[in-house]
């Protein structure tokens, strides 16, 4: 009987212990609940208030992270970027440079003066520029480097076809800077040994002459080198010197009404282009290799005339009759650069 007593079991005392869990549950619960109610009672809703509280001010930009609050005269630094690095500075606007006028244009309308007197009336159409926007291969500020030779000139005449002479301090171009008469009566300066003149293009070099090699007159050489030295290294500039005298039109023999040349004689600077007057208008006639401008159908002969240099001045020549092989003053010079 003994071990079925150890086996039985006691039902009755569940019911109390679970009464007595109850109970103790429920007073718990009714303490907590008076404590949280009583006035000034718990600490938890004073930190909850403090917490709003907080957020409020740094939200309104007066406490920092770490919750204290900086003085309104201490700046509060940026939040720094993702990355680290300091944003760039902005770049500083640049300034556009201011359009340069191209070379062939004055910066203000020249003046123009009035013709001298003469066998034809003449005038300044245009002062030109400061630049050469119409030189060739001869450009002034340049300094060319090449070698010296020397010939007989006799009496003066060469491949420009401006007559015998007698200047002896004159020269003859190569073919590639006589440029298809471009360089005639154009005044270089040509420097070698410590020495130096200026002479007058009046000639062509054709070939063995090399680009940069000027054949000067044997009188010219030999105020640089002895002749027997025959050949000699130079550098040579373009210059525009004083000169005496105007600018002078001759007419090729065999001009008229219906066909002629014309060639300008006595220039300060090299002569750039050459143009008539015909139906209204200026019209521009081709250069030949022997230094004449040729209307071969006779438009604009007789007419005015209008002389253009490298610098781009232009000089108008009126009143000119057509009369071959007669140099004809013009009464106007271009101006020294």
């Amino acid at each position: 009987m003994a071990t079925s007593s150890h086996r039985r079991r006691q039902p009755r005392r569940r019911p109390g212990i679970l009464i007595s869990v109850i109970a103790v549950a429920g007073v718990a619960l009714l303490v907590s609940l008076v404590v949280a109610f009583r006035p000034g009672g718990g600490g938890s809703g004073a930190d909850a208030k403090a917490g709003a509280g907080s957020v409020v001010e740094e939200r309104s930009g007066g406490v920092s992270p770490s919750g204290t609050t900086p003085s309104p005269s201490t700046p509060v630094s940026p939040t720094p970027s993702t990355s680290g690095s300091p944003s760039p500075s902005p770049s500083p606007a640049r300034t556009t440079p201011s359009a340069k006028p191209s070379p062939g244009t004055a910066s203000a309308p020249p003046a123009r003066s009035q013709a001298r007197s003469g066998s034809g009336s003449g005038s300044v159409a245009d002062a030109g520029s400061g630049d050469a926007p119409l030189a060739g291969r001869i450009e002034p500020g340049r300094t060319y480097q090449g070698v010296a030779t020397a010939y007989d000139v006799g009496n003066g005449d060469g491949a420009c076809s401006f007559g015998p002479t007698g200047d002896t301090m004159t020269a003859a171009m190569n073919t590639a800077d006589y440029e298809t008469s471009k360089a005639c009566g154009a005044y270089v300066r040509v420097s070698a040994g410590g020495a130096a003149i200026t002479v007058r293009i009046t000639n062509e070099c054709p070939a063995p002459c090399q680009p940069g090699q000027l054949d000067l007159s044997q009188q010219a050489f030999a105020k640089l080198a002895p002749l027997v030295t025959g050949r000699i290294p130079i550098s040579w500039s373009l210059l525009s010197p004083g000169v005496d005298g105007n600018v002078s039109v001759r007419y090729k023999t065999g001009s008229s009404q219906y066909w002629c040349g014309i060639q300008v004689l006595g220039h300060r600077n090299p002569v750039a282009r050459l143009e008539v007057r015909a139906g209204g208008a200026w019209t521009r006639l081709p250069r030949t290799e022997y230094n004449y401008f040729l209307s071969e159908q006779g438009s604009g002969c007789g007419s005015s005339i209008r002389i253009t240099d490298i610098y781009g001045e232009q000089l108008v020549v009126d009143g000119l009759p057509v009369k071959a092989n007669v140099v004809q003053a013009s009464g106007v010079q271009f101006r020294q650069r």
